[in-house]
């Protein structure tokens, strides 16, 4: 079995082959390596190998393993469903809400940092599916939620986030995001990112202009036995 090491650096070189492929600059884009299930152990590892950026899924996990390595530089991606009333924890840590889809969410967030002044950055999830009880907002109503995110005050909007159906070929349903995000450009000129790609479709993400790869298992492994 490969290390972790080897993993990650075989990921690396199959996305900066894809960023030449596509024409672009390796600074274009950001790896978010997606540490859910593992240990705070393997987010060290990761560091040591010069992973700064680190995704979590489930609050309670990451604000756990968060409060383990405050000794580490990390930037905390959280892109999972956050619930309104773990906002203010998962503002302790995450740099980053790749999950944004309703307003009683944006509106727990205004509440959190309000009063301080302060603010996050935030990408609003898309629902690609015709399931609307998935995570996400529908692709009609893009723009609307993005004028509801801009005025909350707090939030920096970088862009869209989104998962490609498992019925859908990737580039397809990539298509559809980068059409959303032209359209929420229109609210927010400066949302211009795009968080979308995973393990299986992050070169075609990359084709379609993504911002944002956030990559578990090819890179972290499989998850450990009881996770």
């Amino acid at each position: 079995m490969n290390s972790l090491a080897e993993r990650l650096e075989t990921v690396q070189l199959s996305i900066a082959e894809a960023i030449r492929d596509a024409g672009r600059e390796p600074s274009d884009v950001t790896t978010i390596v997606v540490t859910k299930f593992h240990p705070a152990s393997l987010v060290r590892e990761l560091f040591t190998l010069g992973v700064s950026d680190v995704g979590e899924n489930r609050h309670q996990e990451a604000f756990s393993k968060s409060a383990e390595l405050t000794d580490l530089s990390l930037n905390w991606h959280f892109i999972g469903q956050l619930q309104s009333n773990k906002v203010s924890q998962a503002l302790e840590y995450a740099s980053i809400i790749h999950s944004l889809d309703r307003v009683s969410l944006v509106s727990a967030v205004r509440k959190a940092l309000a009063p301080t002044g302060g603010q996050v950055d935030g990408f609003i999830q898309v629902n690609l599916t015709d399931d609307s009880s998935r995570g996400g907002v529908a692709l009609s109503e893009v723009e609307s939620f993005a004028d509801t995110v801009v005025n909350s005050g707090v939030i920096n909007l970088r862009g869209l986030m989104a998962v490609a159906p498992l019925d859908e070929e990737p580039a397809a349903a990539f298509e559809r995001v980068r059409e959303a995000s032209a359209r929420v450009q229109t609210v927010c000129t400066t949302a211009t990112d795009l968080s979308i790609g995973m393990s299986g479709d992050f070169r075609e993400a990359i084709t379609a202009g993504a911002t944002h790869l956030r990559i578990g298992t090819a890179i972290t492994g499989n998850r450990p036995l009881g996770g």
